[in-house]
C-alpha cells in the first residue's frame, strides 16, 4: 500500500476527478465545476498523491487516462450515480425522466410526438439524451433507452420490442418528376444514392432487382440517417430509411416512395431499462406512452 493512502480519499478530489475524466481537459472541467483551472489541476495532483497512483498522462493538448485511471473513473462514476440514485429515492421527483435515443430517432420520430406527451402527461419533465454513443444507465442517469439491434443488450436489463425495421427508398417528388422513377438498374445511375452508416443499399438493390448494382453509381455518404433523409428532401438523391422515420415527410409531400418493395430486417428497435430496485415514478407512464405511439404508427 502506498505511503499516505487512505481507504476513502477526499470526496471533493473524487468529484473533480470524475469531471476531468469525462472532459479530459482541465479548462472544460473547471467551467463545469465553476472553479479555476488551477484549482482543478491542484485537486487532481492531490488525489494522485493521496492514492499513490498516476491517473492521467499530461499531453501537449489535453489529457489521457492511464490504465489505472480508466478503471478508477468507471468505478467512481458508478459510485456517484449510486449516491445520486439513493438521494433521489429519499426525495423522488415524480415528474423527471431521462430517455436515451439516437439523434435520428430524436429528430425523426420522438420530437414530432413530444406535443402529444406534453398533452397527455403535462407533469412529466422529460430529458432527451440524443447520442450515437451507447449510453450507460447508472453513470449517466438514464432511465429508459431506445436501442437498435437484437437482444440481449446486457445483464440486468428489461427489454421490450418497440419498432420493427422496414426500410424504404424515398426521394423528393421534384427529383422524381425531373428524372422519372427508376424502373431498372440503369435508371438508378441517374440518381445519387444517399448512404448512412448502415449501408443498406447493396442489400436493398439485391431485393428489388435480384442482382447487384453495377459499377459507376454515384454515392454520397453520411454518418447519420437523419442527414441522408434531409438530403433527400433537398432533392440530392435517393435515401433509404425506416418507414417510420420518413412517414411524416411522405404525408407532408416532402418525400415520395421510389419503390413499393420494402426491406424487412431482423434487427429492430427495443425499449431497454434497468432492473433497479428503485425506478423513476414516471417510467411506466412514459414507457406506455411510447408503446401507444408505436402502435398508432402501425407497428
Amino acid at each position: 500500500m502506498a505511503e499516505g493512502f487512505s481507504a476513502l480519499p477526499p470526496l471533493n478530489g473524487l468529484r473533480v476527478f470524475e469531471v476531468v475524466s469525462r472532459h479530459l481537459n482541465f479548462r472544460l472541467a473547471a467551467d463545469e465545476l465553476g472553479v479555476t483551472q488551477a484549482a482543478v489541476a491542484q485537486q487532481v495532483r492531490g488525489l494522485e498523491a493521496n492514492l499513490g497512483v498516476k491517473l492521467f498522462e499530461r499531453l501537449p493538448r489535453g489529457l489521457r487516462l492511464t490504465g489505472a485511471g480508466q478503471r478508477y473513473s468507471a468505478d467512481i462514476r458508478s459510485a456517484f450515480a449510486l449516491i445520486a440514485s439513493a438521494t433521489q429515492a429519499l426525495h423522488p421527483d415524480a415528474s423527471h425522466l431521462t430517455v436515451s435515443v439516437t439523434p435520428t430517432f430524436a429528430a425523426k420520430w420522438l420530437i414530432p410526438r413530444l406535443a402529444s406527451l406534453a398533452h397527455d402527461h403535462p407533469d412529466i419533465d422529460l430529458q432527451v439524451l440524443a447520442t450515437d454513443r451507447l449510453s450507460q444507465f447508472r453513470p449517466e442517469g438514464v432511465d429508459i433507452a431506445v436501442r437498435y439491434g437484437r437482444p440481449p443488450f446486457g445483464p440486468a436489463l428489461h427489454v421490450e420490442p418497440f419498432l420493427k425495421q422496414r426500410i424504404v427508398a424515398v426521394a423528393s417528388p421534384g427529383l422524381l418528376a425531373q428524372l422519372g422513377k427508376p424502373a431498372s438498374l440503369d435508371d438508378l445511375h441517374r440518381f445519387a444514392l444517399l448512404h448512412d452508416a448502415h449501408n443498406f443499399w447493396p442489400t436493398f438493390i439485391g431485393e428489388v432487382f435480384a442482382q447487384p448494382l453495377l459499377a459507376g453509381a454515384k454515392n454520397v455518404r453520411f454518418n447519420q440517417t437523419s442527414l441522408a433523409i434531409d438530403a433527400a428532401v433537398a432533392g440530392q438523391g435517393l435515401a433509404l430509411a425506416s418507414d417510420f422515420f420518413v412517414r411524416n415527410d411522405i404525408e407532408a409531400g416532402r418525400l415520395a416512395l421510389v419503390f413499393e418493395q420494402q426491406l424487412v430486417l431482423e434487427r429492430a428497435f427495443y425499449l431497454v431499462w434497468p432492473r433497479n430496485a428503485y425506478q423513476a415514478p414516471a417510467l411506466e407512464r412514459v414507457r406506455s406512452w411510447l408503446l401507444q405511439q408505436a402502435q398508432a404508427s402501425g407497428q
